[in-house]
């Protein structure tokens, strides 16, 4: 045999794919949702890391679901927002299932992405829930005068400096922020009960921000069952092949630049830290 002819036998005719399995497309959302990582980080979640990887596992052929592993305590609201639809745009347009299984927390904007999915399962562990809105930071005014520093700021505006930290609070500045957040706190909840509807239990007062674990947060009706991503997968597609899509490693990572290995590691530690320890994690 030729190797023109060796090389023909090997590539599979047209039409013939009786040997390909079906597949379900793995998606990990890991980490922290903010919109600014540094560029050395690694697990947060925005628009930016994961359009590829949602465009990957909703492209494959003979795609039968795309499963979303979730593990976050939540972060910024628009970021969260904005994955969770184009995961929604995507599942629509290819018209296939998508089913999230919570891990440690799906908590605040955790909890909104896997709204996204059609289905969400939870270990009986896991932390679910925080539907509330929540912003802090530190107030310096008192530092800067014990030290004897006077703050100079100059605005064309008389809101343009609400909250600034190293000014006294203003309680007019701190119900502005209460109204954002209601405005929030209610789009929120609005995104919760369209995509979960009457599997919510009406009885419970769900939106008050607080989190159950995840046998309470099926009779509450926020997640449909008690199980992980193998054997809820095994049992509903025993054939498919699972492919995981992930994320590239950031660039200036792979190229070891950016900013000094220690100063990164102190600034993504002490982000995630506080996003995560209000979870006891």
């Amino acid at each position: 045999m030729s190797v023109m002819e060796n090389l023909a036998a090997r590539i599979p005719k047209i039409g013939d794919r009786g040997d390909r399995k079906e597949v379900v497309a793995v998606v990990k959302l890991h980490g922290v949702i903010t919109p600014n990582p540094s560029p050395l980080a690694r697990g947060t979640i925005n628009l930016t890391t994961v359009e590829s990887v949602l465009t990957r596992a909703f492209g494959h052929d003979r795609l039968q679901a795309v499963v979303l592993l979730i593990n976050s305590p939540g972060g910024a609201p628009t970021q969260s927002g904005l994955v969770a639809e184009r995961i929604r745009q995507l599942a629509d347009k290819h018209q296939v299932p998508v089913i999230a299984f919570t891990e440690d927390v799906a908590a605040s904007g955790g909890y909104w992405l896997a709204c996204a999915a059609d289905e969400i399962y939870a270990h009986r562990t896991s932390m679910v829930g925080s539907i509330g809105v929540v912003s802090g930071g530190f107030g310096f005014a008192g530092l800067l005068e014990r030290f004897g520093i006077e703050r100079r700021i100059h605005t064309a505006g008389a809101n343009k400096a609400r909250l600034d930290p190293f000014s006294p609070e203003k309680p007019e500045d701190v119900e502005w922020l209460a109204k954002m957040h209601t405005q929030l706190h209610e789009l929120f909840v609005s995104w919760v009960k369209e995509r979960r509807g009457e599997r919510l239990n009406s009885q419970e007062d769900l939106f008050t921000g607080d989190v159950w674990l995840g046998e309470k947060a099926v009779e509450l009706g926020l997640v449909d069952g008690i199980g992980n991503f193998r054997e809820v997968i095994s049992q509903r597609f025993p054939d498919a092949e699972i492919v995981v899509a992930e994320a590239k490693k950031p660039l200036l990572a792979r190229l070891g630049l950016g900013a000094p290995a220690a100063v990164s590691a102190v600034l993504d530690t002490v982000q995630t830290r506080a996003a995560w320890s209000r979870f006891g994690l």
